[in-house]
């Protein structure tokens, strides 16, 4: 029943709607993009991993495509120059560590931040989404749950000698994604996606994952309040 009133109140051809869209959507897009050119850097940091991490590139390329149609599909033009400010922060670190060579810090920002803030994204819009995005937006994040397992993986096999990247990492990008939260905050609502709700998925993802990694409760809650601390 929640779904339906929720589509009745929703007018997705509204200008209103559209226009948030068009950044939400962009976002989406640009995020996907960037997911495959950092598993392709990825690829020629960890060779011996190459083949899963073009594989997991080349999904993502898919996903930005899905993405693609649910725009086209509303007639909404993706306002990519705002994506492309709004990653600027990651996007901007992620390079910088993976010319020094410092994969941990690579995989903290792609596998672990940037997929955990897609996961916690879909997450809430799926039950607010117009059908034909909801069916796209399903499937990517199934698979974004596998690239997420690919981070917590290797990084839980070097936990003793990346903990100190970890949370120097995380020190510096965890309070760029609350900016990103803060930043979009408005769209979002206009899409009937609470900050609140995002905030909070987004928390137990990430959570979730450094616990996989080998960080205890302490760790977690003392890693989680940098980004707290940057509202």
């Amino acid at each position: 029943m929640q779904q339906v009133a929720t589509d009745l109140e929703l007018d997705f051809k509204s200008e209103k709607y559209k226009d948030a869209y068009s950044r939400i959507n962009a976002i989406v897009i640009e995020g996907e993009q960037e997911a495959y050119e950092n598993y392709i850097t990825l690829a020629e940091l960890l060779p011996e991993h190459k083949d899963d991490l073009i594989r997991l590139s080349k999904m993502e390329n898919r996903h930005k495509k899905g993405f693609e149609a649910c725009g086209k599909n509303l007639q909404v033009e993706a306002d990519m120059q705002f994506a492309k400010e709004f990653f600027a922060g990651l996007h901007g670190n992620f390079q910088v560590a993976a010319a020094e060579g410092k994969v941990v810090t690579c995989l903290l920002i792609q596998s672990l931040i940037i997929e955990c803030f897609a996961i916690a994204a879909y997450n809430i819009y799926i039950p607010v989404a117009d059908d034909f995005a909801r069916k796209i937006t399903e499937g990517v994040v199934k698979d974004e749950y596998s690239h997420l397992k690919f981070g917590e993986v290797w990084l839980q096999e070097h936990f003793t000698e990346s903990k100190a990247e970890l949370e120097a990492a995380n020190r510096q990008n965890l309070p760029i994604v609350w900016k990103m939260l803060n930043q979009v905050e408005v769209d979002a609502a206009t899409l009937a996606m609470e900050k609140d709700a995002l905030v909070e998925d987004f928390m137990i993802q990430y959570g979730e994952a450094l616990s996989n990694i080998g960080f205890t409760t302490r760790d977690i809650m003392r890693l989680s309040a940098y980004g707290l601390a940057s509202v």
